[in-house]
């Protein structure tokens, strides 16, 4: 049986320009279906100018590790909290002059509150008017440099819920306290009360604190161990005598350096330690401290007043160069000094 004839008019041969589109329009299909590459994110700029409050928030909620947010000389009213952490390599800097003021419209609160804002320098720039001055929350590595704090109700600066490696330095702090009832710290360190505090290592240096701070100087709390307290300018006025306020420097933590500062103008002693928890208040090394205890009244009147003191469990060292003008003596007895 012969096979049949294919009708030549069923197959018809395509043309040079028909497959030639046929081509083209393949290869526009294949090109279309490739994936567009994607644009990279935009950098966040390296410096943020603010001038405003509500810039300055803005800043503050967008901050990126690496950033500069610089203020302009006015006041800023309101709320202003950080969250967003630096980096060890990419810190965030937050700074201005002293003319650049941060205050609240209320006078409560916290004038700058870094909370989880580890690794941030704040530079410069002056807090007042806030019940608190500035409070580092669970902030590491947070730098204070340069900055002015007064005329809180409660304490100036405040480093708490475990902040290690905290630095204060170069800074002023006056007029804390303004309630006057023995609360108002310049710089308190950890929390009353408890162990669960582990702001560690914070280091206190070079600060001018008074005249008018409405407690302690500085106050370094049981659970907080390793800092260092140097070359600072300490004036007791504004002491009140409440909640045993009666001394420039009270160490209740453990393994705290006290070197080379100067005091003046106190109810009672320079420095004190304590044992408000077993085991606290140890270990404490006094060097280099300059007192001068002229007008003080009260009962003890040491320049160091070490009330703990147990070589084999809690020793203190009273090392060489402090000095004490006025006062009962440098040291209470029974307390070796070299």
């Amino acid at each position: 049986m012969k096979p049949k004839p294919v009708n030549s008019q069923s197959v018809k041969p395509q043309s040079p320009l028909v497959l030639g589109a046929a081509l083209a329009s393949l290869a526009a299909l294949l090109l279309g279906a490739a994936p567009a590459p994607a644009s990279a994110p935009a950098a966040a700029p390296a410096v943020v100018k603010v001038s405003t409050a509500k810039q300055l928030q803005a800043a503050l909620a967008a901050a990126a590790p690496g950033q500069t947010i610089q203020l302009a000389d006015g006041t800023y009213s309101g709320t202003f909290k950080a969250t967003v952490p630096g980096t060890a390599a990419a810190r965030i800097t937050l700074t201005g002059s002293s003319k650049a003021v941060l205050t609240t419209p209320t006078g409560g609160g916290y004038g700058l509150h870094l909370d989880g804002a580890s690794y941030w320098t704040v530079q410069g720039l002056t807090v007042t008017g806030a019940q608190k001055g500035i409070m580092a929350d669970a902030a590491n590595y947070v730098v204070l440099d340069n900055v002015t704090v007064h005329h809180t109700t409660m304490e100036g600066v405040h480093f708490r819920n475990s902040s290690a490696h905290g630095t204060l330095r170069g800074s002023r702090i006056h007029d804390t306290g303004l309630n006057r009832d023995g609360m108002g710290e310049g710089v308190y360190v950890g929390t009353a009360n408890t162990l669960s505090d582990h702001s560690d290592y914070v280091q206190i240096t070079g600060n001018t604190f008074g005249p008018n701070i409405g407690a302690e100087n500085v106050d370094l709390k049981e659970g907080t161990t390793g800092g260092l307290v140097s070359g600072n300018s300490f004036d007791g006025d504004g002491l009140t005598g409440s909640h045993y306020d009666d001394s420039w420097v009270d160490v209740k933590g453990n393994g705290y350096v006290i070197e080379n500062n100067t005091g003046r103008r106190t109810t009672d002693d320079g420095y004190q330690t304590h044992s408000v928890q077993p085991g606290w208040g140890c270990g404490t090394v006094f060097r280099g401290n300059r007192s001068d205890l002229t007008g003080a009244t009260g009962a003890d009147r040491y320049a160091i007043d070490v009330t703990n003191y147990d070589a084999a469990t809690c020793k203190v060292t009273i090392g060489a160069g402090n000095t004490v003008t006025g006062g009962r003596g440098l040291v209470n007895p029974g307390i070796p000094a070299r």
